[in-house]
């Protein structure tokens, strides 16, 4: 058997041979190992998406690479259409744990071990479930119905000492829990952060810094855990890499309004401290984002592509995803590879800095003078809208997933998604009308 490094992260989800729990196990652990493979796996859901028509299976690893990925609202759509495999029904009770369904969470683990998964492990998930959702006694008494080798694993010890803390335990016995489960499992993303909250409380930051690093390694992400280790790598004036902490939590989760804030106090603390060479590096990054597409000899298919997308310069390219650029007409694999190069050329990268149009206000939406019901709506999932199935697909296709983001759109940026027509951009306005607000432009 391949080694988790020798592993190639796209064959698993895009090939049609066995997978299940070994197999989704082998990528978590290539993942954690090296978290530069997080974007060839972003690729493989591109690729799997475009495909079309999927079948049972296809969605099924489509989905356990969308939580994976920390996308847990598509991981639940693709999962509870995907085929009736164990795997599948597993990381349904997984994804739908993580939008804090927890009901739902629980009936799906019970599915999961009647389809076949390891039943311990499902018990271990609905003891989880149930405590998240406050009954704490109840979860308990399900870990109490385990008994043999699981009692020994890292998930049972780990649970049992959440759900001891849960209850009013004895705070020893829980950070003896914690960390007879760090022994088992070095990277025991739970267990590792309530044992970094303990060192937090006796003031002891550098093992505190160090079980939080610990904690993040393995995907999906550990939001307590990045929060946490942003705001002390802030207290040792190391700005960039909490911002880097805080771009992990918003790449997955946009609307998170603490990381999202957070984010916005380390860059202003970072601007305080004035680097002569740094500040030199960021003026030559300008110059380049500033350069206009029109000065690269492209394709007339790829010019005319980028012109109607409103994309003029480089850094438009730079905060453009290749999933946003194929959703467009007439835009395929050719010019996908002509303007890498491009942006290869002056070393940037494909969507390099989306998230800094993901932090822009709603172009088009005056935000003061709507009201806090008005406001709250821009937040809400654009599920939410009820779309068709065409216009839910050119939502994905554009990664749109809120309806703030949606706003921010103009009529003819929408045309402009592949199988997206004037029957769908009608649709769109139409369920905007019913909550009082319009597309860009409207």
């Amino acid at each position: 058997m391949s080694t988790a490094l020798e592993i190639d992260v796209k064959e698993p989800i895009l090939n049609d041979g066995p997978f299940g729990q070994a197999e989704v196990q082998q990528l978590i652990a290539a993942l954690s190992q090296d978290t530069t493979r997080m974007r060839p796996l972003r690729e493989a859901v591109q690729q799997l998406e475009q495909r079309g028509d999927l079948t049972g299976s296809h969605r099924a690893r489509l989905g356990v690479a969308y939580y994976l990925l920390g996308r847990y609202g598509l991981a639940a759509d693709r999962l509870s259409s995907a085929d009736n495999s164990p795997i599948a029904k597993f990381y349904l009770a997984k994804a739908y744990h993580a939008l804090e369904q927890y009901k739902q969470a629980v009936e799906a683990f019970t599915a999961a071990a009647q389809a076949g998964y390891n039943a311990d492990q499902c018990a271990l998930g609905r003891a989880e479930s149930l405590r998240y959702s406050g009954d704490a006694r109840a979860a308990l008494i399900e870990l109490d119905k385990l008994s043999g080798a699981v009692e020994q694993t890292a998930d049972y010890l780990y649970q049992r000492g959440a759900t001891v803390a849960a209850i009013g335990g004895n705070p020893s016995e829980v950070v003896a829990l914690y960390e007879r489960a760090v022994e088992v499992d070095g990277s025991h993303a739970g267990a590792l952060f309530g044992l970094a909250i303990e060192s937090d409380r006796r003031g002891d930051d550098d093992e505190a810094l160090r079980r939080y690093e610990r904690a993040v390694a393995r995907p999906p992400v550990h939001i307590g855990s990045l929060l946490n280790l942003g705001l002390m790598y802030e207290d040792r004036n190391q700005y960039e890499r909490a911002r880097q902490c805080y771009l992990r939590i918003l790449d997955s989760h946009p609307n998170e309004k603490r990381a999202r804030l957070f984010l916005k106090d380390a860059q202003a603390s970072g601007e305080m401290f004035f680097d002569e060479d740094a500040q030199r590096k960021r003026d030559r990054l300008s110059q380049i984002l500033n350069i206009p597409v029109t000065d690269f000899e492209l394709s007339v298919r790829s010019r005319n592509c980028l012109h109607k997308m409103g994309i003029n310069t480089l850094g438009d390219l730079a905060m453009t995803s290749e999933q946003e650029l194929l959703a467009s007409k007439n835009f395929g694999e050719t010019s996908l590879v002509e303007i890498r190069e491009l942006l290869g050329s002056k070393g940037l990268e494909l969507g390099q800095f989306a998230h800094e149009r993901s932090r822009t206000d709603f172009v088009g939406v005056e935000q003061q003078t709507m009201s806090a019901d008005e406001q709250a709506l821009l937040g809400k999932p654009i599920a939410d809208l009820n779309l068709s199935v065409r216009a839910r697909k050119c939502m994905i296709r554009l990664q749109i997933a809120t309806i703030g983001e949606l706003v921010r759109h103009t009529g003819d940026e929408l045309l402009e998604c592949k199988n997206f027509g004037v029957t769908s951009l009608n649709e769109v306005r139409e369920k905007l009308v019913i909550h009082g607000i319009k597309l860009r432009g409207d």
